[in-house]
Order: C-alpha cells, then structure tokens, then sequence
C-alpha cells in the first residue's frame, strides 16, 4: 500500500506545483494588461494564450468587469486557491490513509 501512498503524495504535488505555476501565470497576466503590452511580444503572446480561454468563459458567465476592472483574474485566482486547499489536501489525505 505503500506504493499506493507515494503515487496520491506525488500526484498531489505534481497538480499543486502546476495550479501554483498557473496562479502565477493569471497574475502576470493581470499585471501585464495594465500597461497595454506589445501584442507581438512572445512572452505577451503566450501570457495570453494560456490564460484567455479560461477568462473568456467567466467573462461571458459574469460580464468580466466591475466598473473598470476586470474580475475575471480573480475568479480565477480563487478558483485555483480551492482548488490547491481542496482537491491536493484530499489526494493527500487519500494517500495518508492507506499508509
């Protein structure tokens, strides 16, 4: 069982690392729009193009903005929180029982 264990511990860690990678990813982004980048950046580009496809469906659900700021960074950055405080403390503690 063991073996079982150390798989959710690695599994765990593997998505908290990628959710925390892409947490930041979302803030930069946000930063980034700030200053009206130069949309043929590489580093603006691929800002955008991972992190676009999930603003467009919370924008279109939400409207997106809240008088001038866009909130959809936001709901982003909270979604990824419980993520991290949900579904990586449940892989976690899977593993933990059946040490």
């Amino acid at each position: 069982m063991f073996v079982f264990n150390n798989l959710m511990n690695a599994v765990a860690s593997v998505i908290d690392i990628v959710l925390e990678l892409y947490k930041w990813a979302v803030i930069i982004a946000a930063v980034i729009s700030w200053v009206n980048p130069d949309p043929y950046n590489p580093i603006v580009r691929f800002l955008y193009s991972i992190t676009e496809p999930v603003f467009r469906p919370i924008r279109r659900a939400i409207g997106g903005r809240l008088g001038p700021i866009d909130i959809s960074p936001i709901v982003v950055i909270l979604a990824i929180i419980f993520l991290q405080n949900f579904l990586v403390a449940t892989l976690r503690g899977i593993g933990m029982r059946m040490h």
